[in-house]
């Protein structure tokens, strides 16, 4: 209790805490939403694939004086492309695509990165992140990026969820079935470059994976499914900033900490899906 009040003391009286709080916040939310998408589509990969992509980008733009987070979109964009184009236009699967342009992009950048002789970007702070960090340049930038994120998916509920359960019929009511898909890479590019700042090019895709595939194990809907998503991101966000504050940790580990806690709490003992409970049904009808 002593710490939880020490903790919301900090952050009423220092900007940046304040800064870091709404940001890990933001990120929880959209992390947890769109990655519902990327789980049930099967795409883990292209989330992964996009958060390594997006190094070159960052790179260049620091090169240019430019803003990160606009190398980071064009990168990120140009990746989701690349891979759909070499995918259909080849007899490379996806995941193969999604290997071989990630891991060409991401060494494109370490090499630049390498190259700027005694000013080179802080690979690691790109790498891990650090929610602590964030001004309020990039809070802005983030809570408008989430604005957007949220209001497409509002707009295009219908229309995803037809494309991400059933393809077939949705082609066949004459959805546009691409322009959704290459839709969705752009949100996904879009919520990796804004969770960068806050947990890192390594640790965003857990952020987009661990919270949806936490809800997934505890509902069958989809509307269900994104707010228990939504709603773990943000926790792990809230509850993560508070523990790498009082005990002086990683930030942005200590998120994605707390988001596979709770992937683990509803691995063992979630209702329907949970090992424990699966194991006591086995053993009540062995009984009976």
């Amino acid at each position: 209790m002593q710490e939880i009040m020490s903790f919301i003391d900090q952050v009423s009286r220092y900007q940046y805490l304040q800064n870091a709080l709404i940001a890990a916040i933001l990120v929880g939310l959209i992390c947890g939403i769109i990655g519902c998408f990327i789980i049930l589509r099967g795409m883990a990969l292209m989330g992964d694939a996009i958060s390594h992509a997006v190094l070159p980008g960052v790179v260049i733009a620091y090169m240019l004086g430019a803003s990160f987070f606009v190398g980071a979109v064009i990168t990120g964009v140009l990746t989701a492309l690349g891979i759909g184009y070499i995918s259909q236009n080849s007899r490379i699967k996806d995941d193969s695509a999604i290997g071989i342009m990630f891991t060409a992009m991401f060494a494109f950048g370490v090499v630049l990165n390498s190259s700027l002789r005694g000013t080179s970007v802080d690979l690691w702070h790109i790498l891990f992140g650090n929610v602590l960090a964030v001004s309020r340049a990039d809070l802005w930038v983030t809570f408008g990026m989430s604005i957007f994120v949220v209001l497409m998916v509002i707009l295009f509920y219908r229309p995803l969820l037809l494309s991400t359960f059933d393809p077939t019929m949705a082609k066949a009511t004459g959805l546009p079935v691409k322009f959704i898909h290459y839709m969705l890479m752009l949100l996904l590019s879009l919520v990796t470059v804004v969770s960068l700042q806050a947990v890192g090019i390594i640790l965003v895709v857990a952020m987009l994976i661990t919270p949806g595939a936490t809800a997934y194990l505890l509902s069958d809907r989809l509307s269900v499914m994104l707010v228990l998503s939504a709603f773990f991101g943000i926790f792990s966000g809230v509850v993560g900033l508070f523990f790498s504050v009082i005990f002086d940790v990683s930030s942005g580990s200590t998120i994605v900490l707390i988001a596979s806690l709770l992937f683990g709490l509803a691995f063992f003992f979630s209702p329907k899906q949970g090992v424990v409970w699966k194991l006591l049904r086995s053993k009540l009808q062995q009984n009976s």
